[in-house]
């Protein structure tokens, strides 16, 4: 039997609170959660799509989604706009302000990666990404 401490499930939990507390520092004078962070990341990729296509990729839950929708919205960084041909859907566009920050915060997302993957070897991430896309689904 495994210890508690050398469980998967608490090593995971542990390994993404580290994570967590990393990235508030790093963007604690943004004022950005980590995944607020994450989804103005989809965004900076494709623009321009439905609150329901960023749950699906981002994979938050509607109701997630729409409370941390809402807060970027109140920060001004993107908005909501009407669907041309579906009156229920939403548009999640970015602010000039919320694609301003890409090249800003962008790399402080690297940087942070790099420390946060520093102890492993490249072989290693390699791994580590491979296993956690197989956890993911």
């Amino acid at each position: 039997m495994t210890d508690v401490c050398n469980s998967v499930g608490f090593l995971l939990a542990k390994a993404y609170q580290r994570a967590c507390a990393l990235y508030k520092e790093q963007f604690e004078a943004y004022d950005l959660t980590p995944q607020q962070f994450g989804l103005l990341r989809f965004l900076w990729e494709e623009d321009g799509i439905t609150q329901v296509e960023l749950s699906s990729r981002s994979q938050i839950d509607r109701t997630t989604i729409g409370g941390l929708i809402d807060r970027l919205e109140q920060s001004g960084l993107l908005v909501r706009l009407p669907h041309r041909s579906d009156r229920r859907a939403h548009l999640i566009r970015l602010t000039d302000a919320g694609r301003s920050l890409k090249d800003e915060l962008l790399p402080l997302g690297e940087e942070l990666q790099r420390r946060i993957l520093s102890p492993l070897s490249v072989e290693e991430v390699e791994r580590l990404i491979a296993i956690l896309q197989k956890l993911r689904y």
